[in-house]
């Protein structure tokens, strides 16, 4: 009798409350959907931003810095993730959360002020840089605080559901960001566009970014936080990640799960990020087409997220992952063939990536959570996520057009994905038993 009481106190059906649960899964997606609407904005805006902030006579390297300076981001997120997400897993989730929005928001709207190189020579692309550093950090402990936000807060059995809000909103971000581009690149002529239209799209980053603040004012810190801080001043302080939700061999542990996620940032960074930069750069698209395309893409994916996350409430992470994982690793190389086949072929392949990027983040958000205990879980999920999307994710543009411009064949950008499909099939075959049947661990 004993035990049974344990139990029943430790689910989830005795301590949410599905208001506050709501207000979390709102509040969190949300400030997902920000985070990758900036880093959006910035990947479509490229081959405007490229020639204002970098003075080179060749294009092509202006497109290159710009987009080293967009990996920068990427690859400032693990350090992020590291101080943010220890300090969401001491302080709380809300706080951090709080804190972590308007650092982006400030740093984002900033970028839409920049003076030129024209205005200030050197000055421009060194402030550039500085933003996409600020940038980079805050994001970095986003995604792991806004994860274990919904997840913690889900009801029973919809662990998937509430997580894949996290991914949803971060897709969102980019149809939103690509809807954004195209929506300026439409309105304004080309002239405009350079002089001062792409600000706009920068801007737009602050009315958004109070709101969000707004909301994340008026939610309440999760079931499980709430339970473990009291004994969390107890705990060692070296602990930061090592820690598996299961017994096991830690470093295996992490190396396992940090190639799970893996496919998912070369996918979604490839065929929807990158994407309208690959178009019009390799295949001479209109900068209005391939943003068309990119944002159909992510819209197909935002929308069949929740369906694969609730998925994999019934049937399991890996199976769902597995299926996602293996159609990218199958249709890269046919996907990339249709892209230099018309516009009517490329959106037949971008609709298909869009439901592969669909499979892939409904079911991830849980997964990652479930991998970790609450007392680490938003270092260990930002850590993995920003090491993995700075390798894997941010440099991924630049990859795909680096490939195809030295080799000379538009479908070498396939292999960046296949490769990275095949890292993710090996680390699947670590996931054992069925933890999206378990009690989150403490």
């Amino acid at each position: 009798m004993a035990e049974t009481m344990t139990l029943k106190q430790e689910s989830p059906m005795r301590v949410i409350d599905i208001r506050a649960s709501r207000h979390a899964l709102i509040g969190g997606s949300l400030g997902n959907l920000l985070e990758w609407y900036e880093f959006a904005i910035y990947a479509y805006m490229v081959p405007i931003v490229a020639p204002l902030f970098f003075h080179n006579s060749d294009p092509a390297a202006n497109l290159l810095a710009t987009f080293s300076i967009f990996a920068l981001g990427f690859f400032l997120r693990p350090v992020g993730a590291l101080v943010f997400g220890r300090l969401t897993d001491r302080v709380g989730r809300r706080p951090i959360l709080i804190l972590i929005i308007s650092l982006m928001t400030v740093a984002t709207t900033c970028i839409g002020l920049l003076p030129t190189y024209s205005q200030i020579g050197i000055w421009a692309p060194i402030l550039l840089t500085v933003l996409r550093i600020a940038q980079g950090l805050s994001s970095g402990g986003e995604m792991g605080g806004a994860v274990s936000l919904m997840v913690e807060s889900a009801p029973e059995g919809k662990r998937g559901l509430y997580g894949s809000w996290s991914f949803l909103g971060t897709t969102l971000g980019y149809v939103v960001g690509g809807g954004m581009a195209t929506l300026l690149a439409t309105v304004f002529s080309d002239q405009i566009l350079h002089a001062w239209g792409w600000r706009l799209g920068f801007l737009l980053a602050a009315p958004l970014g109070l709101v969000i603040l707004y909301l994340r004012l008026n939610i309440d810190e999760t079931p499980n936080f709430k339970k473990v801080s009291t004994t969390l001043e107890k705990s060692n302080p070296d602990e930061v990640i090592a820690t598996p939700a299961v017994p096991g061999r830690p470093l295996v542990h992490l190396l396992a799960t940090l190639g799970i996620v893996v496919v998912w940032n070369a996918t979604g960074n490839t065929f929807m990020v990158g994407m309208p930069s690959f178009l019009s750069h390799i295949y001479g698209m209109s900068f209005r087409s391939s943003y068309f395309l990119a944002l159909v893409t992510g819209l197909i994916g935002a929308l069949t997220m929740p369906f694969f996350g609730a998925l994999s409430d019934r049937v399991g992470r890996k199976q769902v992952l597995l299926a996602g994982t293996a159609g990218v690793f199958f249709l890269s190389y046919p996907l990339y063939a249709l892209l230099g086949a018309g516009f009517g072929l490329s959106l037949l392949s971008l609709a298909i990536a869009g439901v592969l990027i669909g499979v892939l983040g409904g079911p991830m958000p849980a997964l990652l959570s479930e991998r970790f205990r609450t007392r680490n879980r938003a270092t260990g999920v930002s850590v993995i996520y920003a090491v993995s999307v700075a390798v894997f994710g941010g440099t991924a543009p630049f990859i795909i057009t680096f490939l195809a411009r030295v080799t000379g064949d538009p479908l070498a950008a396939a292999y960046y994905t296949i490769g990275c499909a095949a890292i993710s099939l090996i680390a699947l075959a670590f996931v054992k038993g069925k933890p999206h049947l378990d009690v989150l661990a403490n």
